[in-house]
């Protein structure tokens, strides 16, 4: 089966230069070539290719010039080639060339004080699959291997998974010298797995790794600059009970933490699934709200109390109870019910496998794939 991700527009491509961005093995040059089929392509994973603008980067201005605006020119795996930057300023400004500029990560270009075109090219990130783009979506297959596309599309993702985080380890953070303690770095993300979805505690991380509290901020901060985690911030505005106000961490994909954790075979019920299952929902939702260029923030919410909400959107308009159960409970709803009473007006959701959309009181219970569709086709974030 050969899927392709379909959620990504890039409808400012007609008048504006894009930098696409996202992990590696999401897709991007599959949907590129897949996309554009007219444009011109250069490929810097190519030797050939690389050596010849490595050797003379202004070849790209020789090769470009003559280019009619109407042709998109795509230049993947940007970062290997940085110094290309200033040639691709140049075309845009006197020949009015669009780009799209694709890699896995802006973070070497930054670090190298690159010429990062002043705005002068709109960021787009590409996400592992989502929900909407597979048919027959199997929502216990995709929290145990993830939505990476090469990993969904297998029956048992394992070594698949070895590979990558190898891989990720090599490529991303050994080569572009990150961080000179690879050791420590990959316990770390060990642990930042373990704790995957929950409220960071510094301390407590490094305690377990070994390093400093600093350097437990840093390796956070690789991750979530080499698009391999996000921030969920907590929800900040105190109504009445005190809140918790440190952020919960997630990586981009919930295959990787599951094998990073040793979660080989996720049994519907159990404590990991649930972990999997909360994971693989948020995922979503951070998904969509890039791809739907909405504005309105992510967060979580907890009181000092104890009682939580796993995702609320916006300003309190939907507050979203994940829960893996087949039969949600009344007594399961308290977080919902405690931000209820401060925000009133909130649409309440508990997403779970439950067989039907039912009402418990005025708090709605979706099953999960209906939940879903439901996002996708934009029924949730309204």
């Amino acid at each position: 089966m050969e899927l392709l991700n379909q959620r990504l527009k890039i409808d400012e491509l007609a008048s504006d230069s894009i930098f696409l961005w996202g992990a590696r093995q999401t897709g991007k040059s599959t949907w590129l070539k897949a996309t554009f089929t007219d444009a011109v392509y250069y490929d810097l994973l190519l030797p050939n290719v690389f050596m010849r603008l490595k050797r003379n980067p202004e070849r790209l201005i020789e090769e470009l010039k003559a280019s009619s605006p109407d042709k998109v020119v795509i230049i993947d795996e940007v970062q290997q080639l940085p110094e290309l930057l200033n040639a691709v300023h140049w075309l845009i400004e006197n020949c009015g060339l669009r780009f799209i500029l694709c890699g896995s990560s802006a973070r070497k270009l930054k670090r190298l004080g690159s010429n990062m075109l002043g705005g002068r090219a709109l960021k787009r990130q590409l996400f592992p699959f989502v929900s909407c783009e597979i048919p027959d979506f199997d929502i216990l297959h995709a929290a145990s291997n993830g939505m990476i596309p090469r990993h969904y599309l297998v029956g048992d993702a394992w070594n698949r998974l070895e590979g990558y985080v190898g891989n990720y380890l090599t490529q991303e953070i050994e080569a572009e010298a990150l961080t000179r303690n690879l050791e420590s770095f990959t316990r770390f993300l060990e642990v930042a797995a373990l704790t995957d979805g929950e409220i960071v505690n510094y301390n407590n991380i490094a305690a377990d790794c070994g390093v400093s509290a600093k350097a437990v901020k840093t390796y956070l901060d690789i991750l979530v600059e080499t698009m391999i985690g996000y921030f969920l911030p907590a929800y900040q505005k105190v109504q009445q009970r005190r809140l918790i106000k440190a952020p919960k961490f997630y990586m981009f994909d919930v295959g990787i933490v599951n094998y990073l954790c040793n979660r080989r075979r996720l049994t519907p019920g159990s404590a990991e699934f649930g972990h999997a299952f909360e994971h693989l929902i948020v995922q979503e939702l951070f998904a969509y709200r890039s791809y739907e260029r909405r504005r309105e923030p992510l967060s979580y919410w907890r009181t000092a109390a104890g009682h939580e909400v796993d995702v609320v959107i916006g300003d309190a308009q939907v507050a979203i109870e994940l829960k893996s159960t087949t039969d949600v409970q009344p007594r399961q709803l308290k977080g919902l019910k405690a931000f209820k009473q401060e925000h009133p007006g909130a649409r309440a959701i508990v997403v779970s496998l439950d067989a039907m959309l039912r009402m418990v009181g005025d708090i709605e219970v979706w099953p999960a794939t209906q939940f879903l569709r439901a996002l996708w086709n934009g029924d949730i974030w309204s």
